[in-house]
């Protein structure tokens, strides 16, 4: 070991600390961290972090590198590392304990509540220098955030800002929290965590001039009375000021208290008249009384703000003047007064104190460990905050409008706020959504409505016979699962309307019915339904019976007859027409029948010069059908007293007409081009055009609807069109 790691020990510390660091070692060969290095970086930072920043003994050093060597017993195979009985001491060793102890809890188990997992470390923590190495543990982690992946990085951010700073607060481990604090914002914002941290770069030669602006008239009189002291200008970390400015709405210049100046007494080395006859923390709070005097003097102060943590210390050990006062320029500037003593447990906390041998306990620190104890029972941690200035104990809140839950293996998700079971589910994997029907939330069954909390472990229960449905896109807030739940909806109903068509198609056939256009738009509207998609699916369902559907075509076609009987029984009403026996011929030019109302039947689209017939409805007057009509022959069969007789004028009418053509082509890119410009070439337009691919053949199928003046126009362009090299079959619907 390299002694230079621990430069504050004594001989015997470093005996003991080497032997520790060896074991180790020995223990944690060929164990490798994400860079590449020796995992035993790990415990050497840990400790050196105990060491310089937080000083601790050597003793608790050592515990730092046993606990890692007997960390990993029984893990990936490895070979249980044992340490020698009375090799290292009782209080080593009972340190090694509560930090294996500590090891062992896993968030998952504690469902990532902070209060219990904080309950947890402090009761495995009878010395309370262990509850501080764990903080240590984490400070080192999140300063090595960069040698984990993405995943992992995530998980243990939010750790610490959910377990780790709020212990550190309630410890009073000020350090430790603010450095945490600002590693939390560099990866939660970093964008603005670059704009405060160089403004902090650009300011820095500012707050040095104000710092010796400030100190100038108080130098001589501090000398005189012989006050040791040393200033020190404390700067609000990046993260402090951005949740203030977000706190107040106010950008950087704004925050007005970004630095305080500290005085720092040396009580040993003051040589005040005074407080000579005075030992210990009345000496001490003496001369922080009396340094106060001297700033008050000089400077106006606003005794509003005055916090006095000298005569009643926190329960977690921190002492300190507090005073705001206006310099020169009239700027508000805190000033904090304390000795050396104040400042190390306020820097690093009361356990740091702890005596390096011999004394087993102390009541201050049996104080502390009682009141944090007390706080994490009771839910509260007013009073073991350690505000270094005003506002400063503001715990950091977690990231609004997201929560963070984790998967049973442990996996981070990061949610929008309000996110259910269902949104969980179909985040993991959209099969998973679709097959949904609860979950487990932190073990306790639930349904897929529950709402997740940050820190929730999730685990998700299908079942093959699950189906999504409307009522589904009530409750989720995801995108993801919204557009997958209509998705699987709309398949669904396309399913079904195609097993209703066919059910319908099949029965109408084996009672040699038909489910005329105007039939079917009659049934829609009864029934209120929108689409004949709708129509088949409510079919496929059962929700609606094919024999509704027989019964309806047999009402129609009843009340037809009853209508027909009626007609006959008054023959003037439309004597001219539905005489079939009659000769009369209707002649029309698909302009003017002398004010009969007429229809083109959209069935079959006859043209001007086409064979036709006009049938007689009840309620839109004539309709011409093409003889070739697929419901010709039905129409001639069964309703024969309904059949008019039709002629085209003997001129052409200067109206156009419309009907459809289908068209099959090989897949050739220059195919329809050709087609429309036979169609563009007489006198036809093209009113509609749809192409759907037959790739397993090679073919593409044309609808094309075309507008034309007469059937001999139709038959140029259809036999034009039929010539084409690309053209297999031209038929027209």
């Amino acid at each position: 070991m390299d002694t230079k790691l621990f430069p504050h020990l004594d001989p015997e510390g470093l005996e003991l600390v080497g032997r520790a660091y060896d074991f180790a070692e020995m223990a944690l060969e060929g164990q490798l961290r994400g860079n590449g290095h020796p995992f035993l970086e790990h415990p050497v930072n840990v400790a050196r972090i105990a060491h310089l920043e937080i000083g601790l003994p050597a003793e608790c050093l050592a515990a730092v590198f046993l606990h890692e060597a007997t960390r990993f017993n029984g893990q990936e195979d490895r070979t249980p590392v044992s340490i020698p009985a009375g090799m290292f001491g009782k209080d080593v060793m009972t340190m090694v304990e509560g930090l294996g102890k500590i090891a062992t809890i896993n968030p998952k188990d504690t469902r990532l509540e902070a209060e219990n997992y904080k309950k947890l470390i402090v009761s495995y923590s009878t010395d309370p220098r262990v509850t501080v190495l764990k903080l240590a543990d984490r400070l080192e982690i999140m300063r090595s955030l960069e040698l984990f992946p993405k995943s992992s990085r995530e998980r243990k951010i939010l750790e610490t800002l959910m377990l780790y700073i709020p212990l550190a607060h309630q410890l009073g481990l000020y350090n430790m929290k603010s450095e945490m604090e600002d590693i939390y914002f560099k990866y939660a914002e970093p964008e603005q965590y670059r704009v405060i941290t160089n403004r902090l770069r650009a300011t820095e030669k500012d707050r040095q001039n104000i710092t010796a602006q400030f100190i100038e008239p108080l130098k001589a009189a501090l000398s005189a009375e012989g006050i040791a002291y040393k200033l020190k200008a404390r700067t609000k970390t990046a993260f402090s000021i951005w949740k203030k400015m977000q706190k107040q709405k106010v950008d950087f210049d704004g925050v007005y208290d970004v630095f305080a100046i500290r005085f720092i007494i040396d009580s040993d080395e003051c040589t005040t008249a005074e407080v000579d006859g005075l030992a210990g923390k009345e000496r001490e709070r003496a001369l922080c009384w009396k340094v106060f005097s001297y700033v008050t003097e000089k400077y106006e102060s606003d005794t509003k703000r005055l916090r006095d943590w000298i005569s009643n210390p926190k329960p977690n050990g921190y002492e300190s003047l507090h005073i705001t006062v206006k310099n020169a320029d009239g700027a508000a500037l805190e000033v904090q007064i304390r000795t050396k003593r104040m400042d190390d447990i306020a820097e690093n906390g009361l356990a740091s104190h702890w005596s390096y041998k011999g004394i087993r306990r102390e009541q201050a620190l049996d104080s502390w460990l009682s009141a944090v104890r007390y706080s994490l029972e009771h839910g509260t941690t007013e009073t073991l905050s350690p505000p270094d200035y005003e506002g400063e104990d503001e715990l950091p809140s977690l990231p609004s409008r997201e929560v963070f839950v984790f998967t049973p293996s442990g996996e981070l998700r990061r949610l929008p706020e309000g996110a259910t079971v269902l949104d969980f589910a179909f985040d993991i994997h959209s099969n998973l959504g679709i097959k949904c029907t609860g979950g487990r939330v932190n073990g306790k069954a639930v349904s897929i409505r529950e709402k997740l909390k940050t820190g929730d472990y999730v685990e998700i229960i299908s079942g093959k016979n699950q189906k999504p449905n409307s009522d589904w896109l009530n409750f989720v807030v995801t995108s993801k699962a919204r557009s997958k739940i209509r998705q699987k909806i709309k398949e669904a109903e396309y399913e079904k309307a195609s097993m209703g068509k066919e059910l319908l198609e099949r029965r109408l056939k084996n009672w040699k019915m038909e489910f005329l256009d105007e039939d079917m738009a009659a049934f829609l509207k009864k029934r209120q339904i929108k689409t004949v998609n709708e129509l088949y699916a409510a079919i496929g369902e059962n929700e609606i019976d094919v024999t509704e559907v027989k019964d309806f075509i047999l009402a129609r076609q009843n009340g037809e007859r009853a209508a027909r009987e009626e007609e006959n029984k008054r023959p003037d009403s439309i004597s001219v027409l539905s005489d079939a026996s009659s000769d009369d011929i209707l002649v029309i030019d698909a302009k003017d029948v002398k004010n009969l109302e007429y229809k083109m039947s959209k069935c079959c689209n006859p043209v001007f010069g086409d064979e036709v017939f006009g049938f007689v409805t009840i309620k839109e007057g004539i309709k011409i059908h093409r003889m070739s009509c697929p419901n010709a022959a039905r129409l001639l069969d069964m309703y024969p007293y309904r059949i008019q007789r039709i002629r085209w004028s003997d001129n052409a009418s200067t109206s156009s007409f419309q009907t459809s053509l289908k068209i099959v082509t090989t897949q050739e890119p220059s195919a329809i081009g050709d087609i429309m410009a036979v169609v563009s070439s007489f006198r036809a337009a093209v009113r509609s055009l749809n192409v759907a691919d037959d790739n397993r053949h090679g073919l593409q199928v044309i609808t094309m609807k075309i507008s034309v003046s007469g059937s001999l126009e139709l038959d140029k362009v259809i036999s034009q069109i039929r010539i084409l090299r690309n053209v297999n079959q031209v038929t027209r619907l």
